[in-house]
């Protein structure tokens, strides 16, 4: 004889309606649920604007000031040095906007959000993959005002505006995909902090050791060897063809690749390690 009581069968018997509904979760029905989340963060983004100082005060500011800083010393003057620069500076800060991605899932786990989740019969993924959906909104904002700067100081892109949206369209991809590592990082990290201090350690070395301020042949022989097989390095050269010669070279395929298995080895662990959460 049974000796579970009436709430404690309720409970499992919900609890198993919700994992069947989930198991018969249709991939339409997954990509409504995934928009319907970006829908929710982008919601969130206009009652928390403060959200968009990153991405623009960040291409402002960096543009600006590498410029000025390095412009005269590497290239000779300012408008010499933003040809290679900019594409750079593009680079970076797609990267760097995409970190906020796992820092703000750790803080929704943390003040409970997605234990609502826990009841809903919706895909695994959606949660995760809606907030990245609507993180484009912000990294476009970001690559356009990396270029806006730099055309006021004087920037003036050889591959025209084709070449420009081909070069922002690769960096907003490129950073989608790297953010799933992130989200990785924001399901498995102790709190926001500490996600932030992980992105940072990871993101940080992987940028500024690249080919994205200094040509490659003022490097020393083993630094250089290293930001050669950087993949950041990849990114920057084939934003720099695009941007201003509006070539397609074997570096966009190079990057496109690496987003491709990043995509496909975080994706899954980022929604493994968040069902444990569920």
């Amino acid at each position: 004889m049974s000796t579970m009581t009436a709430p404690a069968r309720e409970t499992v018997r919900a609890a198993d309606r919700v994992a069947a509904a989930r198991r018969r979760v249709t991939t339409g029905e997954t990509i409504v649920q995934t928009l319907t989340m970006a829908w929710r963060a982008l919601k969130k983004m206009r009652r928390n604007p403060e959200q968009f100082f990153d991405v623009a005060l960040q291409p402002i500011l960096f543009t600006a000031m590498f410029a000025t800083i390095f412009g005269g010393a590497i290239a000779g003057d300012v408008e010499s040095y933003l040809p290679l620069m900019v594409p750079g500076i593009l680079a970076q800060t797609v990267l760097t906007t995409c970190m906020a991605t796992g820092t703000q899932l750790r803080e929704d786990m943390e003040k409970g959000v997605f234990d609502r989740f826990k009841s809903l019969p919706i895909s695994r993924i959606a949660p995760l993959a809606g907030p990245m959906v609507a993180d484009l909104l912000r990294y476009t904002i970001a690559a356009t005002l990396t270029f806006a700067m730099g055309l006021v100081m004087g920037y003036r892109p050889g591959g025209g505006a084709g070449g420009v949206l081909a070069a922002i369209l690769l960096a907003i991809i490129t950073g989608w995909s790297l953010a799933w590592v992130f989200t990785w990082v924001g399901t498995i990290a102790r709190s926001a902090q500490a996600v932030q201090s992980i992105s940072m350690m990871i993101l940080f070395p992987l940028t500024f050791l690249s080919n994205a301020f200094v040509p490659v042949e003022t490097l020393p022989g083993w630094l250089a060897a290293f930001v050669r097989f950087n993949p950041v390095s990849h990114l920057v050269t084939a934003t720099r063809d695009l941007a201003n010669s509006a070539i397609v070279t074997g570096e966009v395929a190079w990057t496109l690749l690496a987003c491709l298995v990043v995509i496909v080895i975080f994706a899954p662990l980022s929604v493994r390690s968040y069902k444990r959460h569920m």
